[in-house]
């Protein structure tokens, strides 16, 4: 008895350790489902917008941003403008190491760049 009894703690174990892993599978990929939605950003929005465009309307056209990924994506870039607000995000062209970023400062956009992520 104490044998089965040894045998169905394991197995309610393994049970309680799969769906742990299941849960935390989903939620990595509700993650990366949640920065995607957030960075990605099309180019053709990247090259409609100009410098001095305001920056109500070039916000409008961008997702957040908001994401713990901001930081990676400012490795590697050029210097910021002075006084400026930067924000960055990914291109959502095939190559998904390319970084687009967009500083506004006073109201407007102060610059735009994009760089190879490293």
């Amino acid at each position: 008895m104490a044998r089965r009894n040894g045998c169905l703690i394991g197995c309610l174990v393994a049970v309680v350790l799969g769906i742990g892993v299941l849960v935390l599978l989903l939620f990595g990929i509700g993650k990366v489902v949640d920065v995607a939605d957030k960075t990605l950003v099309d180019p053709k929005v990247y090259e409609a917008v100009k410098v001095g465009d305001s920056e109500t309307e070039v916000r409008a056209k961008l997702p957040s941003g908001q994401t713990f990924v901001e930081s990676a994506l400012k490795d590697g870039g050029p210097a910021e403008p002075a006084d400026s607000q930067c924000s960055w995000y990914v291109s959502s062209a095939g190559d998904a190491n390319t970084v687009l970023r967009f500083c506004f400062k006073d109201g407007k956009l102060a610059e735009k760049a994009d760089y190879r992520m490293k």
